[in-house]
């Protein structure tokens, strides 16, 4: 049995999502981050001794798969579509590359300066604002976006196919979501983004997502 320690509010709705993309029958374990608040009585968080003794890097998500434990959310989600298989999965070491290539692209070029925008423009739980941060970070992302842009051509960033790897970019892009001027400059991103969004399996995951506290 899988199991996946983390609140939908967080990273671990990448592996949610894809576990229901591949119909993977999960057991999921909500550990909110230690720094928000209210904290729900009884639920762990990042710094529970319960937890920590899973993830000793007090981060959410992990996933413990019959006895291997992982942590990193782009890592694991690799390591279930190998695992699984399937129009997912890669079809050979070519697509691997490519599909790890993304996810480290994602990570790398994406993640930081999109949530800078998120928390910026939207809010975080700090209750702090700096919007020459988030229109900094904006600027920052116009070549990246542009990058991505380019490589959807056929629609899909690896094989002409839906796989893991736009599961992973998908949900790192869409903390990007408000700068709907990044895209608008990047019209096969934004399509590429609602049809990621469409999937029933992610609408799944997250009508359950909008049950959790904000």
């Amino acid at each position: 049995m899988l199991t996946i320690y983390g609140v939908y509010r967080s990273r671990a709705s990448r592996n949610i999502w894809l576990a229901e993309e591949l119909g993977i029958s999960f057991k999921h374990v909500p550990v909110i981050q230690h720094y928000r608040e209210p904290k729900p009585a009884g639920m762990l968080h990042t710094r529970s001794p319960e937890f920590l003794a899973v993830n000793p890097n007090g981060h959410i998500p992990s996933i413990d798969d019959d006895g291997l434990i992982l942590h990193e959310s782009l890592a694991i989600n690799l390591y279930l579509a190998r695992k699984h298989g399937g129009l997912l999965a890669p079809k050979d070491i070519a697509e691997e590359g490519q599909m790890s290539m993304w996810a480290l692209w994602a990570a790398t070029e994406i993640e930081e300066r999109a949530l800078t925008i998120l928390y910026n423009r939207v809010g975080n739980p700090w209750g702090t604002k700096d919007l020459k941060a988030a229109d900094a970070a904006v600027e920052a992302l116009k070549g990246p976006f542009s990058v991505l842009d380019r490589a959807l051509a056929d629609g899909f960033l690896v094989g002409g196919r839906f796989t893991v790897a736009d599961i992973n970019a998908a949900e790192v892009v869409r903390y990007a979501l408000a700068a709907p001027e990044l895209f608008e400059a990047a019209p096969k991103v934004k399509a590429w983004l609602a049809a990621c969004q469409a999937r029933p399996a992610f609408k799944k995951m997250w009508a359950a997502r909008d049950q959790e506290p904000a």
